[in-house]
């Protein structure tokens, strides 16, 4: 054993001798990233739409999307009227940015409860459970994104003795 001197040109030998080449090892890698969970069923209904609903914090939204040219409508107005920050409509497309889908999907929603920023939420998540609904292939890209999990923090109640959740009342030494 002490008598034989391999080199790296050996080994190499000894690679190509086993099956191993470098077009078997990217073959190799790519299957090893494709998802071992087999794909949902696509979920549409009578129309061709998919349906899901959305929460954050007070919010609830219930979200249809279908194919289209990108228009979302919120509760019977369109996205720049309903939500008028930029911000807010930024987060309702998320989704569809991290998916490669911009302007590819007509949305129809409906929320209520909470204020702004949870209705944008809520229709975030509805949209991001709609779109995994309607390409199975995608429920991948949103989980890893976190948009398929629902947000649970709320506001903390107030406790009595105190001015809010914590914040309590001004010290008065005398």
């Amino acid at each position: 054993m002490a008598d034989e001197n391999n080199t790296v040109s050996d080994l190499a030998d000894l690679k190509t001798i086993a099956g191993d080449t470098p077009d078997a090892d990217a073959a190799a890698i790519a299957t090893a990233q494709v998802p071992s969970t087999p794909l949902r069923e696509q979920e549409l209904d009578a129309q061709g739409r998919a349906y899901a609903t959305g929460r954050r914090k007070d919010a609830k939204a219930r979200v249809w999307i279908k194919p289209g040219k990108g228009k979302i409508t919120v509760n019977g107005r369109d996205q720049e009227v309903y939500f008028a920050r930029p911000t807010l409509r930024l987060v309702i497309n998320q989704p569809f940015s991290i998916a490669d889908r911009l302007e590819q999907y007509d949305v129809i929603c409906t929320v209520k409860g909470g204020g702004l920023s949870g209705q944008a939420g809520a229709v975030k998540h509805g949209i991001a459970q709609a779109l995994s609904k309607f390409e199975p292939q995608l429920r991948a890209t949103m989980k890893v994104a976190g948009f398929l999990t629902r947000d649970s923090r709320v506001v903390e109640r107030k406790k009595y003795g105190r001015a809010k959740a914590r914040r309590s009342f001004q010290f008065s030494k005398r």
